[in-house]
């Protein structure tokens, strides 16, 4: 009676850390870096992101200071003393959180229509096929090339004749019908999935929406990360629409808040509060985009499939 002696490969060990800043620090041809163009590249990062932030710390700082200390020249870079009570006052020099409630219901309802209505047509673009469709992809394109301003009175004029001036349905109804740039967006995440993996499931006899929403829909998480973020910060800051059709202060939102709140203050305008209510109407996006950063950055890369 023989035995049969099994012999275990060597487990493969992960790469080290030193092989893989070690392959970061070669070219694609195989060659080697200088250690200065290391250097120089994180230097250069180090610096526009101070630039870019810049901006960000003097308006914090702005919102902590007093009156007097605004004042002062040369300008102090860190409070001499510190005033939160500007926030509770620009809060509540205006109707803050009336106007926070009014846009997170309008960018709440654009992420979502935006989402789905977007992901649903380049669905059809990318894993569909049917007469017509590059050419009517190209006519979707198409119409990033078309000026806001032409397009503005024909809208007033169809939402004036709907009577929904003045109401938020202007601003939320058209995400329901897509945007270029995100099914473009979306489309060419989507061209990456192996058209294998979706003949076998039509051949199992998965219906499309089931492919659509079972399938497809978990693995462009990320690409719709990336449209959700985008989205939100474009519905969030948008001063023309409110301006132009929400006209009682019951359904601004908090980009026509702060500019009605600049206007009634013109003679004598509190730049601390201002920039204490400036500061709360971006918390929001910085936050939303420091939790989904991870999704977005792979999605705008437009990751491929492995």
């Amino acid at each position: 009676m023989s035995t049969t002696v099994r012999t275990e490969s060597p487990r493969r060990q992960a790469p080290s850390r030193s092989a893989d800043a070690d392959q970061l620090n070669r070219r694609a041809d195989g060659t080697r870096r200088p250690w200065y163009s290391t250097l120089i590249a994180r230097t250069v990062m180090v610096v526009l992101s101070v630039l870019f932030l810049l901006p960000l710390y003097w308006m914090i700082i702005s919102s902590l200071k007093s009156d007097e200390e605004l004042a002062k020249f040369p300008p102090t870079f860190i409070p001499e003393s510190w005033q939160f009570s500007n926030f509770v006052d620009a809060v509540t020099a205006m109707p803050f959180l009336h106007f926070f409630m009014n846009s997170a219901i309008i960018t709440i309802s654009v992420v979502l229509f935006s989402v789905i209505s977007n992901f649903i047509v380049a669905y059809g673009f990318a894993c569909l096929k049917w007469p017509g469709r590059d050419l009517m992809f190209y006519l979707v394109i198409a119409t990033l090339f078309l000026p806001f301003p032409v397009t503005l009175i024909p809208m007033f004029d169809m939402w004036a004749r709907l009577g929904l001036v003045n109401t938020m349905f202007p601003l939320i109804i058209p995400a329901m019908f897509g945007s270029a740039f995100y099914v473009f967006l979306l489309r060419q995440f989507l061209l990456q999935i192996p058209k294998d993996m979706l003949d076998a499931a039509r051949i199992d006899g998965a219906r499309e929406w089931t492919i659509l929403w079972r399938l497809v829909f978990p693995t462009a998480k990320p690409a719709l990360t990336t449209v959700a973020i985008f989205a939100a910060v474009a519905s969030w800051n948008d001063f023309m629409g409110p301006l132009i059709y929400l006209q009682d202060e019951s359904v601004q939102t908090l980009a026509i808040g702060l500019q009605s709140f600049r206007s009634v203050h013109a003679q004598d305008v509190s730049f601390n509060q201002l920039m204490a209510a400036s500061f709360l109407v971006i918390l929001p996006l910085l936050v939303l985009f420091f939790v989904f950063q991870r999704y977005f950055i792979r999605g705008i890369t437009i990751g491929g499939f492995k």
